[in-house]
């Protein structure tokens, strides 16, 4: 994903505007019906499209994010950038330090390059650990994720059920498309990583994260020595699994 305007303006106006409407209404009931509730930001694209709807809304949700001590700097400005722009302070989560010492000490720093398992363990101790501190006394939590961004979240829902955290889990941006995203984005003057417009789809721990080439999977940035289903860091699977159950 670049920033190139050339691939963000093939929008139909009608039809992005009923897709707000309905994420503003969807964001609003979670915020009615499922408090106390958080929303996990990763300070990439969708989820400072979430940032700005949950701001400008005045919606009393809760942003987070999992500090993993591997992230890129440009992704750790970005804390600071959302405080500037709406006041709001992002509430972090970082992995136990004993934990991260005793990976490195068994492994080796950069353990995750020589196996999935390697890499699934890494991620259990910088964010799925972490997570559980999040969610912790919580009816629900929110994320970024959309349907189109990876072949492991073909059948998102915007609503489901988390059984890993037994709670209900939202997906506002579900539907929407890439050119969506990048459309309001500029159209409301949206601050962003500009890793993005440096070949940066999907942002990370900066040593799982490359730029993309054109035309390659937004996602292919990601673990990019993996196989692509397997690119999922435990945040939202069940005993090693993606399950997708529809919250009624």
């Amino acid at each position: 994903m670049s920033n190139d305007t050339s691939n963000k303006n093939n929008i139909d106006t009608k039809q992005f505007n009923e897709l707000l409407v309905n994420t503003r209404a969807t964001l609003a009931r979670i915020a009615s019906d499922f408090s106390p509730v958080v929303f996990a930001s990763s300070l990439a694209l969708e989820d400072m499209v979430l940032t700005d709807l949950i701001a400008w809304g005045q919606l009393p949700i809760r942003i987070f994010s999992l500090e993993t001590g591997r992230l890129h700097k440009e992704t750790l400005n970005m804390i600071e950038r959302v405080k500037e722009t709406y006041g709001i302070s992002i509430a972090l989560y970082r992995p136990d330090q004993k934990a991260v010492d005793e990976y490195v000490h068994q492994h080796g720093l950069n353990a995750f390059y020589d196996s999935v398992e390697m890499r699934k363990e890494c991620c259990r101790i910088r964010k799925v650990e972490p997570l559980k501190l999040a969610l912790k006394d919580k009816k629900a939590w929110i994320t970024g994720q959309r349907r189109s961004q990876s072949s492991t979240r073909t059948d998102l829902q915007v609503q489901e059920e988390d059984l890993a955290h037994n709670m209900v889990k939202f997906n506002p941006l579900a539907d929407w498309s890439e050119e969506d995203v990048w459309h309001y984005i500029k159209s409301h003057h949206v601050p962003y990583n500009p890793l993005h417009d440096q070949g940066y789809p999907s942002i990370g721990c900066e040593p799982c994260t490359r730029a993309v080439q054109p035309g390659e999977d937004i996602r292919a940035g990601r673990w990019w020595w993996e196989n692509p289903d397997s690119k999922e860091c435990g945040l939202h699977v069940v005993d090693g699994k993606l399950v997708r159950i529809k919250a009624v």
